[in-house]
């Protein structure tokens, strides 16, 4: 559904509710957000979604249609009851639009308002009062015959994997050109929006206007994370074998947030394990020395692309998380294994959540920077990745590291480190 312009948005005000348009003043009492309440915001927002999508203006008398305003010194208060009902109230949480502007009363007089924006979605959203679709002027409770075929139609929808669907709040201007022109063949020479399409990086929407995909912010933008909040990797080092702190010190070595396109997030989360983790060393009887790591930098490379590669970018909330410990290292990466896949088989079958991730990956060039990779591009597709993790991880610290599945939603890698009995020096 495409935002309305200011023009637009008057004259549908004066025409009142409708089943794109839902009016809400705001009331304020003892200085606190008397109305509308959350789980209230959560009914209309995924009423919205459950059908075509639609606004819901804040700010605005419903049966006067008049605009009523909200003190500018209170938008922060209402916007955030808006976004924790989108993410605290609403299942699976809710993706919205929300923008601060300006309508006239009926004196002419310009005040604050609120519009929230919600598209229709690829899921169906459950909000406290239950399952709700919109219908004319208001929300109704979605009957149990249409809500089975919903679930279907929605279901099946979803065959179009979330990283080619197009992120509405974004535009091609947000991909980079040299980022989306190192995927290009240099023979081809259509225009831009084109070839983008084609590496499903950029899709039209229902009114025919251009966005990037999912995978395309993922590949092309230098901050993805502008559009797609979680989709960066968290990494922290710590002193010990234990997020607990122990009291003896600052049990946090290092911690950093890593953004940028996928290749550049695993790029820096290896320098970010290499620069922390401990490194052993053994004198040649001939003379000179020979570092040993911790971990085998190729394994973490391979197990850092996966977790990009294979995580779950529609779980809001959820972001990859590196944790560097001094006898092991671990790789949480959200959602879980696709198909019928299982931790057990993991080592020995394929299957890829998101198609044109690991596809784009499959094309991009491994610079300088990521030698760990042994090879020209960040993935090869033919299945080898994992079981290098488990091989080289194995042959080095004499453990087999662990997949671990946690409540079905998050995919946990354990490798363990070499111990070489002391030895460690120069990085400890």
């Amino acid at each position: 559904m495409k935002r309305s312009t200011r023009a637009e948005l008057l004259d549908k005000l004066s025409l009142g509710e409708d089943s794109f348009l839902e009016l809400k003043d705001v009331r304020f009492t003892g200085g606190k957000l008397s109305g509308p309440k959350q789980d209230q915001l959560a009914d209309e927002l995924a009423a919205f979604a459950n059908a075509q999508g639609g606004e819901l203006l804040l700010g605005v008398e419903d049966s006067a249609r008049q605009v009523t305003g909200i003190p500018v010194d209170r938008l922060e208060d209402v916007e955030r009851v808006v976004r924790d009902a989108c993410d605290q109230s609403v299942k699976p949480s809710l993706i919205a639009t929300i923008e601060r502007m300006k309508l006239p009363d009926h004196e002419g007089v310009e005040r604050a308002v609120l519009r929230v924006h919600v598209e229709r979605s690829l899921f169906v959203h459950q909000s406290p009062g239950g399952y709700y679709h919109r219908i004319g002027s208001s929300k109704r409770p979605i009957p149990p015959e249409h809500l089975g075929r919903l679930f279907q139609q929605r279901s099946q929808s979803r065959l179009i994997r979330f990283d080619e669907t197009p992120v509405l709040t974004a535009s091609l201007a947000d991909l980079k050109e040299p980022l989306w022109r190192r995927f290009s063949p240099l023979q081809m020479t259509e225009p831009g929006h084109v070839l983008l399409q084609k590496l499903g990086m950029a899709a039209q929407d229902d009114d025919g206007d251009w966005h990037p995909t999912v995978a395309g912010l993922l590949m092309a933008s230098d901050r993805p994370d502008r559009y797609l909040p979680d989709a960066y990797i968290q990494a922290v080092s710590y002193f010990g074998e234990s997020v607990v702190p122990d009291g003896k010190f600052n049990y946090q070595r290092d911690a950093k947030n890593l953004t940028g396109p996928l290749d550049q997030q695993v790029r820096d989360a290896c320098a970010f394990v290499y620069a922390n983790m401990r490194m052993g060393a053994f004198k040649r009887a001939s003379g000179g020395r020979v570092d040993l790591p911790q971990f085998s930098m190729r394994a973490v490379f391979e197990a850092i692309t996966n977790a990009v590669a294979h995580r779950d970018y529609s779980m809001r909330g959820s972001k990859v998380r590196l944790r560097v410990f001094s006898n092991r290292l671990e790789i949480y990466s959200p959602g879980m294994l696709p198909n019928t896949m299982t931790t057990e088989s993991i080592a020995l079958r394929q299957s890829a959540r998101n198609e044109v991730i690991t596809s784009l990956l499959a094309r991009c060039p491994v610079d300088e920077h990521n030698a760990y990779a042994q090879r020209q591009h960040m993935m090869d597709r033919r299945g080898e990745g994992v079981p290098i993790i488990l091989a080289e991880s194995e042959a080095l610290s004499g453990r087999r590291p662990e997949y671990k599945l946690i409540d079905d939603s998050e995919l946990l890698l354990v490798v363990y480190g070499a111990d070489y009995e002391n030895q460690a020096i120069g990085k400890d």
